[in-house]
């Protein structure tokens, strides 16, 4: 039997120093979700200053969220949309999380930008746009929208050629996009729970209060979003090839 590849973690930053000291690095944060979706092996390298590894050569690739922004265009993210454009063409499953999410829309022919309604932080309510695998189980009760945590302050813009958006917030029209039969983002945390959520918020009550946040309220709205959580067993589930 050949052995079985990894889920490669591909980082390209760091929890709040609060939720890096008691929960772990988003990599834990991200096993921790998939949980018993997958039981092959995990891997992690840093797109910041590790080698790319082959882009053929992972069961799939996850990629994290930030405190980066994509439009800095920093040395580090030109090299990795390259390299991501190599991992789609060589169809590997591969899964964009919030900055991951928006590095892929640019890597692929789309803009990220600024997002001009603002920050998008807390639990939010997201409408789906239509039906896919990776959305299955995602609203309950006949609803078409499900809660998910949020905190980001860019947004996709435009879409890459071929790109179909699923899903939309208040503040961001593209939610959760399919960028290709094995490809696909979310704007929003599936790995962040209620208690990581409540700590990013804290961590920036002042930046939200000069913002225009009514931060109690927001710490107070702040649920588990469980149903955001399956988008990422679901990738695992319907895209990757299990041992």
């Amino acid at each position: 039997m050949p052995e079985q590849k990894p889920i490669v973690i591909v980082k390209t930053g760091e929890p709040v120093p609060s939720v890096l000291e008691r929960r772990g690095h988003f990599g834990r944060l991200i096993e921790e979700t998939i949980g018993e979706a997958w039981s092959g092996p995990y891997t992690t390298y840093d797109v910041r200053q590790d080698t790319p590894p082959d882009p053929r050569g992972a069961a799939a690739f996850v990629i994290t969220g930030s405190a980066a922004n994509v439009p800095e265009r920093a040395d580090w993210m030109l090299r990795t949309e390259g390299w991501l454009r190599d991992v789609v063409g060589a169809g590997t499953p591969t899964f964009g999380i919030c900055f991951g999410h928006q590095l892929l829309a640019q890597a692929l022919g789309g803009e990220v930008l600024k997002n001009p309604r603002g920050r998008e932080m807390g639990t939010v309510r997201v409408e789906l746009l239509g039906t896919d695998p990776l959305l299955e189980g995602v609203s309950v009760d006949g609803s078409a929208a499900f809660e998910a945590n949020s905190t980001h302050v860019d947004t996709v813009r435009r879409l890459p050629p071929g790109a179909v958006a699923l899903a939309r917030s208040r503040l961001d029209d593209h939610q959760v996009i399919r960028f290709s039969v094995s490809c696909y983002g979310v704007q929003f945390h599936p790995e962040i729970d209620a208690e990581i959520m409540r700590a990013y918020i804290a961590s920036r009550r002042d930046v939200l209060a000069g913002e225009g946040f009514d931060v109690d309220a927001t710490l107070g709205g702040v649920t588990e979003a469980p149903l955001a959580r399956s988008t990422l067993r679901n990738f695992v589930r319907h895209l990757i090839r299990h041992p």
